[in-house]
């Protein structure tokens, strides 16, 4: 199957694209988010060049797990996401997703300060990652 993993923000949003078969996920794109109309008019559109079967949606949960403003704004998005989408829409907590984005790009030679859009898209595959192995297991 194939997935669409999305790290939601409120500036930018980071997409990744994975693959269950493979079980391998990659950063995509970086969108920016000016309201949620045009960030679904731009997500659904990439599902479909993708052949998307399933969203998989980001949700910041508190370090203790539970939720928070930010996870409610995270699911109410997924929700509409996916019947705009008409696609199944499942939510991983990406608690510290950024943090690690950061961590692998500076491993990688890139500074996250000057590539804020490769941070958000590292953090999408990270996300995306996390469910696939779930789904292989």
């Amino acid at each position: 199957m194939r997935f669409l993993g999305i790290d939601f923000g409120e500036k930018r949003v980071g997409v990744a694209e994975g693959d269950s078969r493979v079980g391998i996920a990659v950063p995509h794109s970086t969108l920016g988010r000016t309201n949620d109309r045009q960030l679904i008019a731009e997500l659904k559109a990439l599902a479909v060049e993708a052949g998307t079967e399933v969203l998989v949606v980001g949700e910041p949960r508190r370090l203790d797990g539970s939720i928070g403003p930010a996870a409610e704004r995270a699911r109410a998005f997924a929700r509409k996401l996916g019947r705009a989408c008409e696609l199944p829409v499942r939510t991983v907590n990406e608690s510290l997703t950024s943090i690690e984005a950061e961590h692998r790009l500076r491993e990688a030679g890139v500074d996250p300060r000057r590539h804020p859009e490769r941070v958000d898209a590292t953090a999408a595959q990270i996300l995306l990652q996390e469910e696939l192995d779930r789904e292989a297991g």
